[in-house]
């Protein structure tokens, strides 16, 4: 494992040399420490939510407002987890179908009625001590991850001071069309596939 700064780290999860900030479609995981489930429960094959898992689905859906270079695809609050697309695309809410062939890599957005674009109108000032070198700075997807962990901490921890979030998040880089569909079907029938789920344990 490696050090920084004499002391073991994690790697990250995180592709190397890849620019997340890079238009484009990328499937997210976040999960509970430990895996708890803060969320409500599966029963009959239907995610039930509970107060905390009404939150998180209801701040998820709010991103788009937030940052204006992003659109959602279809995403899931599980028991434990979360999964969702997140659509980045910094040419701030033109059609997304018709600027597929303009990503340089990724070739994979949907018209699901999921996709939603709000403009911002966000102020970001200078960063305070950090400067430039804020990451809440940069317009990429560990920005829109951390805001979202962070707003659902503050909401769900007035009523449950217990919850926590895993401290990484998990990302696949969508890029095709096929792994997009393969992706949102997978979403969507999280629910009912909830036993053969490896965080279902």
């Amino acid at each position: 494992m490696k050090k920084f700064q004499n002391k073991y780290r994690i790697p990250s999860a995180r592709k190397e040399n890849w620019d997340y900030a890079t238009n484009g479609a990328y499937f997210v995981t976040i999960c509970c420490q430990n895996h708890e489930r803060y969320f409500g429960e599966v029963e009959n094959k239907q995610m039930q939510l509970n107060e905390m898992g009404r939150l998180a689905m209801e701040i998820w859906s709010k991103i788009p407002q937030q940052f204006s270079f992003v659109y959602l695809g279809e995403f899931v609050i599980m028991p434990n987890h979360m999964h969702g697309i997140i659509i980045i695309d910094h040419d701030n809410c033109r059609d997304a179908i018709h600027r597929v062939s303009e990503y340089p890599v990724i070739d994979c957005v949907s018209d699901q009625d999921a996709i939603n674009c709000v403009p911002a109108g966000f102020n970001v000032g200078k960063g305070g001590i950090t400067g430039n070198h804020n990451p809440m700075l940069h317009e990429n997807l560990s920005r829109v991850v951390r805001w979202y962990k962070g707003r659902v901490t503050y909401e769900v921890r007035k009523n449950y001071a217990d919850f926590v979030w895993q401290s990484r998040f998990h990302d696949h880089i969508i890029r095709s069309q096929n792994s997009y569909d393969r992706i949102a079907d997978y979403i969507v029938n999280n629910p009912s596939n909830w036993k053969k789920d490896k965080f279902f344990g």
